[in-house]
């Protein structure tokens, strides 16, 4: 009598036929079309941003400043006289960095202690969990700027705090996951055959998690782009001259009745990227969460 098993490659990624399915699903949903379309150009802008426009983003010309959007400056200058589409271009590149680093830091730490926590269990899972739950206690913005106004405000601290906010949410997640797979027969047979925890959990609990965390990763994005340009909004992220859109709506909420253009861009830019990744997010979500 040979009993079956699921082979933990076989679970740990979906087989090619499954993975066709789901890209057909997924391009024939307009939120992921849209969406695709609108992260694709932000990071094409990101790259692409010194060859798009001959201006600096630092350097400023008083005799141009506060100029509406005109031929030579399709929107605008700040006060300073920079070229307004030149610092919204560049600021892209510090939204993208925002969600490699804030993100990267919520995944690799969350992922951890929710493995950790799922498949050791007992002591080790209450500890952890207890940490969580302290951190969850607190508002979001509220905590990053508490852990921003202890380390010192720039934007790399502003990344670090949004990353140490989100954790939570990842090693919620991969707990519920770890617990659930661990109870699994390929997990069972892998441990009955001497592989060591860290194995098991790198090889067969973590990959059999990636869709989930895959859709959290794609819905955080939009979320740390908004709390980065907050914490610059409020003077605790990007420090000037940097090119960021939460200080670019910081310098033009002063001048927003006679000069509109320098705060309603960056805050355009701002919807429009958040809109992409929700879009995506979404339509990942409802195809492979959903079968």
């Amino acid at each position: 009598m040979t009993t079956a098993t699921t082979s933990p490659e076989v679970a740990a990624a979906p087989a090619g036929g499954a993975r066709s399915r789901h890209l057909r699903r997924l391009l024939r949903k307009p939120n992921f079309v849209i969406g695709s379309v609108i992260v694709l150009a932000f990071l094409a802008v990101t790259v692409l941003a010194p060859v798009l426009t001959p201006f600096d983003p630092t350097e400023g010309d008083f005799l141009s400043a506060r100029l509406p959007p005109v031929a030579g400056h399709p929107l605008g200058t700040d006060q300073y006289g920079r070229d307004l589409l030149t610092r919204v271009l560049y600021g892209s590149r510090t939204a993208l960095l925002a969600i490699l680093v804030a993100d990267g830091i919520a995944l690799v730490a969350g992922s951890g202690l929710g493995l950790a926590a799922g498949f050791y269990g007992g002591a080790t899972d209450s500890i952890i969990m207890r940490v969580v739950d302290v951190l969850l206690a607190f508002p979001y913005l509220l905590l990053a700027l508490i852990i921003v106004a202890a380390l010192g405000p720039s934007l790399f601290n502003a990344m670090v705090a949004i990353g140490v906010v989100y954790t939570p949410q990842y090693a919620r997640l991969l707990r519920g996951k770890a617990l659930s797979i661990r109870q699994q027969e390929y997990v069972q047979s892998a441990r009955a055959l001497g592989a060591r925890d860290l194995r098991v959990m790198l090889r067969h609990v973590l990959p059999n998690s990636a869709v989930p965390i895959l859709v959290t990763a794609t819905l955080q994005a939009g979320t740390v782009i908004v709390e980065t340009a907050g914490l610059s909004f409020l003077g605790l992220g990007a420090q000037p001259p940097t090119p960021d859109w939460g200080a670019i709506l910081a310098d033009g909420q002063t001048y927003f009745l006679t000069s509109w253009w320098i705060a309603t861009f960056p805050g355009l830019a701002i919807l429009l990227v958040v809109l992409g990744f929700n879009l995506v997010g979404d339509a990942l979500r409802d195809t492979l969460e959903g079968g």
